[in-house]
């Protein structure tokens, strides 16, 4: 007996590739229901209020190299959302690394592009899932105050470990060959602090600097970026190994790291204030060699985000754009 659900398409994760996926589905008449357990959508396209100025704290810009994401990007610069932020970043020193490259960043801090993505979709946030599990011909996800949602098929765009553990949650079996190829998928973490300076850092143009190798790599001045208005709000991120290295120690000791590493390039400025933001799944290191998983056994879960195809912000809206279709194709003969 086939069950009747009012929703097709339960999309675990609203950051970019459920984003993507979600706008696909709905233009082609499916019904979708995005859960994300954060304050807003985004994910990694994160900005964050600091005094009265912003900081992007998650991803910092993004790079185009395939015509299809291209494509959308053009969109977005026409309607003013996005533009080019630079071609290349001091390491430092006067060495400018410049690759003809755009770097891309978003007007308002990189969360606007979410939010722009965000508009007309049916989206659930402070939703936290707690489990997923396969209920009657479909799917069931349950959030930690009970209420629970279900569709004809689940797409699982959350970092893949959190994924495994809300299928494991459900009681829910992979094949063993699905298992073992989420299970190859690492990530790195990362420890990124928010700097409130009472004037202006002295960075190279156009405010970023990208050390290779060194144990804060990323440095970037979001009033040059032109997000933070007035305010003097600079970003920085550790490495990952220096991140894994430090992670479990108190707050304060790991502010405190990156109030040494920026002290060389402060000159008269001084922090006002100083915040932490942890990211345990930042960045794939290990990607799936595909731009999403679709069960093998046939049923309607399906996995997807930027560690599958490329670990980028343009391989996660790649990996949203691509599962959305085969969606499409599976919806009409399930």
């Amino acid at each position: 007996m086939t069950q009747n659900f009012a929703t097709d398409v339960l999309i675990v994760g609203a950051g970019l590739s459920g984003l993507m996926a979600a706008h696909t589905l709905q233009d082609a008449g499916k019904t979708v229901l995005l859960l994300d357990k954060g304050t807003s959508v985004g994910g990694r396209l994160a900005t964050r209020r600091i005094g009265t100025g912003l900081a992007d704290h998650g991803a910092q810009f993004f790079t185009v190299r395939d015509p299809v994401f291209g494509a959308f990007v053009e969109r977005w610069l026409a309607d003013g959302l996005v533009f080019e932020w630079s071609r290349g970043w001091a390491d430092g020193s006067l060495a400018t690394t410049r690759d003809g490259h755009p770097r891309y960043a978003v007007k308002g801090g990189m969360n606007q592009l979410a939010k722009h993505l965000a508009e007309g979709l049916d989206i659930r946030v402070n939703a936290k899932v707690t489990a997923v599990r396969q209920y009657l011909n479909g799917w069931q996800a349950e959030l930690e105050d009970g209420t629970l949602f279900s569709a004809r098929s689940l797409l699982l765009t959350a970092p893949v470990p959190q994924s495994l553990a809300l299928l494991e949650a459900g009681a829910v079996l992979l094949t063993a060959d699905d298992e073992a190829a989420l299970q190859a998928i690492h990530y790195e973490p990362c420890l990124t602090a928010i700097a409130l300076l009472d004037r202006p850092l002295n960075l190279p143009v156009p405010g970023g600097i990208q050390r290779e190798g060194a144990n804060i790599h990323w440095v970037a001045d979001n009033q040059r970026k032109g997000i933070s208005g007035n305010s003097a709000v600079v970003t920085m991120q550790a490495a990952g190994m220096y991140s894994r290295n430090l992670w479990d120690q108190p707050d304060e000791t790991i502010l405190n790291v990156f109030r040494t590493d920026l002290l060389p390039l402060l000159g008269q400025a001084q922090i006002v204030e100083l915040q932490l933001k942890k990211w345990r799944y930042s960045r794939p290191i290990s990607v799936h060699p595909e731009h999403f998983l679709a069960s093998n056994d046939g049923r309607m879960v399906f996995f997807a985000g930027d560690a599958f195809g490329a670990p980028r912000v343009e391989g996660a809206a790649l990996s949203g754009l691509a599962v959305s279709t085969v969606l499409i194709e599976r919806l009409k003969s399930s």
